[in-house]
């Protein structure tokens, strides 16, 4: 419309994993160093959905294609808020968060950017939200402990702190080195869980931070691993299903959890591998502080576009479902003979 040029020709997907050192590393002033070869990139994730280019096929910019459809004609509201997002304006820790137990095994790093959680034999520890909430979309970054870390449990959750509370987690079991971490998702709503989900995940969450997430408002609670959802917990009150509606406190902690995180509590802590450390990352709070009207539609994770998964949403969290889950409550027969009303019949 301004006389811009677009890509418009049929192109190829093509991956490579070569040398640039003569422009990579600034600006080619820093080259290769030899002696680490060979250097290794790994992939996954290998379908493609795109329109193949042939005279004979329907037109590339059909709007029978899922990402021509109008919702991909421009980011969505959290696209924009994820593209404007650094770590500058994701808030310090001090900014939203106290330290709640462990102090001596508590570090702060980057001047209050990160957090490091230490577990030893003596202490884990902890952190918790200044503010309860009533609904929001809450995240954190988390890089997981490493090496065998079979019995360590990194804890993420919302909770209330009352007699019958509400409660919506994410726990990361740590296991001995070389087997996959789970993560473990669970809904208390009035006291009462027995929720459990639980996935593997599809990279190593020790190596690098990730982001994990739970969205709360007044029609769903999803939990996300990045971008994508592994767990949907609907508002059904309609049919009698309860549903979390108590403020509540964002919780984070490094503990001691051998008497069931790994195989049933089989494995134990090798306290030999101690201190265990979990590093945290992005403390800004997206949510409704309780002491406000935290229905209101002009919240924004309110809106109309969160009430349920959108179209991509649903279909990676399918597949999420399909390749990954190890064990839902809705499936478990001996703890449930029959199953709970929010299950899928």
């Amino acid at each position: 419309m301004i006389g811009v040029s677009y890509p418009s020709q049929p192109m190829q997907v093509e991956a490579s994993l070569w040398d640039g050192d003569s422009w990579a590393t600034d600006g080619g002033q820093t080259k290769t160093n030899w002696s680490h070869a060979p250097f290794k990139a790994h992939f996954q994730g290998f379908n493609i959905d795109g329109c193949p280019y042939n005279l004979h096929s329907k037109p590339c910019d059909s709007s029978i294609f899922w990402w021509n459809k109008e919702k991909y004609w421009s980011l969505s509201s959290t696209e924009q808020r994820g593209l404007g997002s650094s770590l500058t304006d994701q808030g310090t820790f001090d900014q939203y968060y106290n330290i709640t137990w462990g102090n001596d095994h508590v570090l702060s790093l980057d001047q209050g950017a990160k957090i490091q959680l230490s577990l030893d034999n003596s202490s884990g520890s902890g952190f918790g939200s200044k503010l309860s909430y009533g609904s929001g979309f809450f995240q954190l970054g988390i890089k997981l402990p490493g090496n065998n870390s079979a019995g360590v449990v990194t804890a993420f959750y919302l909770t209330s702190h009352t007699d019958n509370h509400d409660e919506l987690d994410f726990e990361f079991l740590g296991n001995q080195e070389g087997k996959p971490i789970t993560v473990q998702t669970n809904v208390f709503v009035s006291g009462q869980g027995g929720r459990e989900e639980r996935i593997f995940l599809w990279f190593d969450p020790t190596a690098n931070f990730h982001t994990y997430k739970v969205l709360w408002n007044p029609y769903q609670v999803v939990f996300y691993v990045d971008e994508i959802p592994i767990r949907v917990f609907k508002n059904n009150r309609k049919i009698g299903v309860s549903y979390p509606s108590q403020p509540m406190q964002v919780v984070v902690s490094l503990w001691n959890g051998d008497s069931w995180a790994t195989d049933g509590g089989k494995t134990k802590i090798n306290w030999i591998q101690a201190p265990f450390k979990a590093y945290f990352q992005g403390f800004k709070i997206d949510g409704c502080p309780h002491t406000e009207p935290c229905d209101s539609s002009t919240l924004w994770w309110n809106g109309e576009e969160y009430w349920t998964l959108n179209s991509n949403e649903q279909r990676v969290y399918k597949d999420v479902i399909s390749k990954y889950i190890t064990y839902d409550y809705c499936a478990d027969r001996n703890k449930y003979p029959i199953p709970p009303p929010e299950c899928p019949k």
